[in-house]
This record gives C-alpha cells, sequence and structure tokens, in this order.
C-alpha cells in the first residue's frame, strides 16, 4: 500500500491589527464598533502589557484575519510604555495606529450632551483636562496614520468613513467623504484643514453697507461676488483642480478631506465660495458636507 502523501502546510496569512486610540469624546467606542461590523475581533480598553500577547494570538489564530483594540487615557501612567511597545509590535503584525482628534469646542460640547467625567476625573474642568490629555497623547499622536478629526462628523459620517478605510469601498467618488468649509483668518486656519485657499482677494461685500450684516448665503450678496470675472475663473480652476485631485486621494487610501476657503471675517466671500464648491463636487459625484465655521461670529 503506498505510503499517504504528507499533507501540504496551511498557508501563512497575515492578520492585520488596528489599534485606535486619542482624545476621550472623539469617537472610538464608535470607531471599535465599526470595525467589529466589518468582521474585525474586537476588544476595548486592553491592558498595555497584554496588547503583545494579544497581537501574538492574533497573528497564530486560523480564524483570526483582522482584530481591533482601543488604548487611550484610561490606562494612567502604563500608556508611557505604548510608544516603544507599538514600534515592537509592528514589525511583527502589520499594523496600523488610528489617532481620533477632535476639536476642544466639540470635545466639550460632547462631555456638556452626555454628562459624562472626563477620565482624568472631575478635580478640574472638562478643558483643563482635555490639555492635559492633549499633552499626554502627543507622543502616541506622533506616530499614527491616519489622524481622523471627528469635529465635524456625526456618528453616522464616522461610521461611513471607517467603512470605506477598512472596508475595501474606495475605488469610486463615494468611497471619500469631502468636507468643505469657510472661516475667517481673523480666527485662525481650522487645522483640521487638508486643503487651505485664501480668498481674501476677490472684491470684499463687507465695505457695502447694504451687504456688511449678511452673510454669502444671501443670494444677493452670492451674485455680487460672482459678479467679478476673476470670481468666475478661480471657481472654474478650483473645481478642475479638485476634481483631478480627489481620485488620486482617494487612491492613496483616503477617506476623507477637508478643504478650507478664508477670507477676512467668514462671513461673504469664503461662505460664497465654500457653497458653490459644494454644489460642483456634488454634481461630479462626491459626497459633500458643508460647513462655516465663523459665520455667525
Amino acid at each position: 500500500m503506498p505510503a499517504s502523501s504528507p499533507r501540504p502546510p496551511r498557508p501563512a496569512h497575515k492578520t492585520e491589527l488596528v489599534i485606535i486610540t486619542g482624545l476621550s469624546g472623539s469617537g472610538k467606542g464608535t470607531v471599535l464598533k465599526a470595525l467589529e461590523d466589518l468582521g474585525y475581533y474586537s476588544v476595548d480598553n486592553l491592558p498595555i502589557d497584554l496588547i503583545p500577547k494579544f497581537a501574538e494570538l492574533a497573528k497564530n489564530a486560523q480564524n483570526i484575519r483582522s482584530a481591533a483594540l482601543v488604548v487611550d487615557i484610561r490606562e494612567g501612567t502604563a500608556l508611557e510604555k505604548f510608544p516603544a511597545l507599538f514600534k515592537r509590535i509592528r514589525r511583527q503584525v502589520p499594523t496600523k495606529l488610528v489617532f481620533l482628534d477632535a476639536d476642544d469646542s466639540a470635545l466639550i460640547r460632547r462631555f456638556s450632551e452626555t454628562r459624562r467625567p472626563h477620565p482624568l476625573g472631575t478635580g478640574q474642568s472638562v478643558a483643563a483636562s482635555i490639555r492635559r490629555e492633549r499633552e499626554r497623547l502627543e507622543p502616541i499622536r506622533a506616530l499614527a496614520e491616519p489622524i481622523i478629526n471627528t469635529s465635524k462628523f456625526n456618528v453616522h459620517e464616522l461610521r461611513e468613513t471607517i467603512h470605506s478605510t477598512f472596508g475595501g469601498k474606495r475605488a469610486g467618488p463615494s468611497g471619500i467623504l469631502v468636507h468643505v468649509t469657510s472661516f475667517g483668518y481673523r480666527h485662525g486656519v481650522p487645522p483640521e484643514s487638508d486643503l487651505v485657499f485664501d480668498v481674501r482677494f476677490l472684491p470684499n461685500p463687507n465695505y457695502i453697507p447694504a451687504f456688511k450684516k449678511l452673510t454669502g448665503k444671501n443670494p444677493s450678496v452670492a451674485r455680487y461676488i460672482r459678479s467679478f470675472p476673476q470670481t468666475q475663473e478661480f471657481i472654474e480652476r478650483i473645481s478642475d483642480l479638485l476634481v483631478y485631485l480627489l481620485p488620486h486621494y482617494i487612491e492613496e487610501g483616503k477617506s476623507y478631506l477637508t478643504i478650507s476657503f478664508g477670507c477676512t471675517g467668514g462671513h461673504h466671500r469664503s461662505v460664497m465660495i465654500a457653497n458653490e464648491l459644494r454644489k460642483r463636487l456634488g454634481q461630479a459625484g462626491y459626497r459633500v458636507k458643508e460647513t462655516h465655521r465663523d459665520i455667525a461670529k
């Protein structure tokens, strides 16, 4: 009786590990749940010292292809060990570090709405706790890719962004969420901006008494700004540029892009241009969200 052939070894598989971190109130729980919906084996608040063992088990388990876990400020002083530990783990297992950020005002609002205390305690204001948390997380933030600012996202948009990033849905325009916003330079450039365009070269409606207290959303103000040839040319050129750039961002794996238009106060020119670009990109098939940061200031 011929000897049976040896069974061929099982093909090796690569387990992907995603580590979610970031500021308290930035949406880490939503991201973890979104990854779990995509089939990731998910663990929240795993102690730092157990992460290497978890990565090893996930790597060797035949039934786990993707795993995700959350590491954050709840780890206390043990968090200081994470940067070195992360560098060691990613040499053994393909690992992505996702950092969730948000503006202070958004975080303070979320804590107020949920009435939950900040993890750093109630002995100081929420604003002071956020500042302290940012300082402690900075060495981890420096290692992260991607960094996602969730200030303008609702729960559904954040979940959709994660599904697009990790679920392989990046082939077409719908695979990226474009956030178009206006702002006033006197209030500072939005820190989450990926692309910033200065529209202060356009004629300023603020110097016309009838327009001063209106905004770029007003049809009369919009018509005034649009009446100048440089406005029309700028809109055409920027529209063409963005329609050219967005597929390349999608190809690189970017699932959201923040495009900011700034004028002096953030009331007229930047508002009108942001509104127009939102329409143009929407017509090109992209998912676009429009906001105006300083319109009420």
